[in-house]
């Protein structure tokens, strides 16, 4: 019987939405993402069920990501970034007729964000509705992630703040897609024992580990990370397939890395005249990404010959070809030495594919393609499918880890953001004392508070926080927000606790603030 090859997509962004201000450089991530990533992915999608392909993947949607796209005032910005575009890559048509090469390129921008801004009409502006319509067609195998991809390990140690992470992006998934996922996705595959009552304590079903997560289990288990295991508590866990992330991940050799690719940081925002592009900036006051780049990646020395858009697109097709074949290879080779079908997982960032690796899309494409093509080659399929097909497995204690730097949380946790740890401790116990002082909902204004703190402490618990503070991309936002988030939580506090809640600037801050709109405080009791 043939393996089985899962494919694994993670899509997440940090909550950024500032109404206060007009223009916010920070609300660019999910702008550019919503074009080269969530429209491109949705295509490839559509274009898979439309052509009865049988393959079938699995994405894992963050709760934070969903409220973003599911409000309209991200929504109305998106579409402004969308016109924006169009209109600065009509100039660039015009300004390029004398360059051929850069020319083709302008005219492929003109029509390619033409071609998203219908995508995003064609979904009546609601990416949230059409991967529901995808999932109950079974098109894709949905799953979450913490609220706010909280590091569940560092909460640990106080099980109701994972309690209020898990049983919130649960209520918030059900919301969103009208059903309860079996899977879910552990926040930078960050994995330890203690997380299991609360997992266990609801329905989910199967997660994914780093493969050292796996690999380092009690017992070892015995056929690696090509088969789940059970652990005691009864969540089926897949390791990560070591050779699929470094074909694609390594820094030496990886795919996103060959010359032909279009090059990320070279872009006409930083490249041509101040006033020409500032109406088109994510920030008006600052230089930065338009998502029109002209040239290739030539060299550590930077970017300087022009990007052959035709010539990429061909070698991420051959890419593709040549990562499925070495899949079918490996499986091959298990097959002969298992007593069941082996698996191979492969977890990614979904961002990777359009964002990061603008060719990305094009060689999902390519694979899926090529493993719907084989009648006798592996089953495109996902944990989940897995699982229900194959029911018995080795019970297993798989080890702390993570999939960041040094394989667990030096990443989250060092010399420049461990000074988040101690305030986020003494937040979380009381927003625990606050859940247990209103064991039933109390009055309105009070139960506004509550959900209030809730989503503040959520939000301070992000790992993007502690995440951009360690890669220094922008610590000084980082910084801002949990600073803004713990102030907000402690005055609610003090507020609840001393009988004297604002109601005009509870308001305020519901209105910046105004993700889970139902969360449930009782979580944290």
């Amino acid at each position: 019987m043939p393996g089985y090859f899962a494919l694994v997509l993670h899509a997440h962004l940090p909550f950024v939405r500032h109404p206060e201000h007009e223009h916010v450089l920070e609300e660019s991530w999910l702008f550019e993402a919503v074009l080269e990533c969530y429209l491109p992915l949705l295509e490839l999608l559509q274009a898979w069920e439309r052509d009865r392909l049988n393959a079938r993947v699995a994405v894992s949607l963050s709760p934070t990501l969903c409220a973003m796209w599911q409000d309209p005032l991200l929504c109305a910005r998106c579409e402004r970034r969308l016109n924006a575009l169009v209109e600065l890559a009509g100039k660039e048509v015009l300004r390029t007729r004398w360059e051929p090469a850069t020319h083709r390129l302008a005219e492929f921008y003109l029509e390619r964000f033409r071609h998203l801004r219908q995508l995003w009409w064609d979904c009546d502006r609601n990416l949230v509705g059409a991967f529901r319509r995808l999932n109950a067609t079974r098109r894709i195998e949905l799953l979450t992630c913490a609220a706010t991809h909280a590091v569940l390990p560092l909460l640990a140690d106080h099980p109701p703040s994972v309690r209020g992470q898990v049983r919130t992006a649960l209520d918030h998934h059900r919301a969103c897609f009208g059903q309860t996922p079996d899977g879910f996705w552990l926040p930078e595959c960050a994995y330890e024992p203690a997380l299991e009552p609360v997992l266990t304590e609801t329905s989910l079903q199967w997660t994914v580990l780093e493969s050292h997560g796996l690999l380092h289990g009690t017992p070892r288990p015995r056929y690696g990370v090509f088969a789940p295991v059970f652990t005691p508590a009864g969540l089926a866990v897949f390791g990560r397939d070591p050779d699929s992330a470094r074909q694609v991940w390594s820094r030496q050799g990886g795919f996103p890395g060959d010359p032909h690719f279009r090059d990320f940081y070279r872009d006409i925002g930083f490249d041509l005249e101040w006033e020409y592009v500032r109406p088109y900036l994510p920030s008006p006051e600052h230089r930065g990404f338009t998502g029109i780049k002209y040239h290739r990646i030539t060299g550590p020395a930077g970017a300087t010959e022009v990007y052959e858009r035709d010539a990429a697109v061909r070698v991420a097709r051959a890419q593709a070809r040549r990562f499925f074949e070495d899949r079918r290879q490996h499986l091959a080779r298990l097959e002969a030495l298992m007593e069941r079908p082996p698996i191979l997982v492969a977890p990614f960032d979904a961002e990777l594919f359009g964002h990061w690796w603008y060719e990305g899309p094009e060689f999902l494409d390519a694979l899926v393609r090529e493993a719907a093509a084989q009648d006798h080659g592996p089953v495109l399929a996902t944990p989940g499918d897995y699982l229900r097909q194959h029911r018995t497995h080795q019970l297993v204690q798989p080890a702390a880890s993570s999939w960041g730097e040094e394989g667990y949380l030096a990443v989250w946790l060092n010399e420049k953001n461990e000074w988040i740890r101690r305030h986020l401790a003494v937040a979380r116990e009381r927003m625990s004392e606050l859940a247990n002082r209103w064991p039933v909902p109390p009055a309105e204004r009070e139960q506004r508070a509550l959900r209030q703190a809730a989503r503040e402490l959520l939000l301070a618990q992000a790992s993007d926080w502690p995440f951009i503070l360690h890669t220094g991309t922008s610590p000084g936002y980082a910084r801002r927000r949990l600073r803004e988030h713990l102030l907000r939580f402690n005055a609610l506090y003090r507020q609840l606790t001393q009988g004297t809640v604002d109601e005009a600037w509870l308001g305020q801050i519901e209105a910046l603030d105004n993700l889970f709109p139902q969360v449930d405080p009782r979580y944290w009791a």
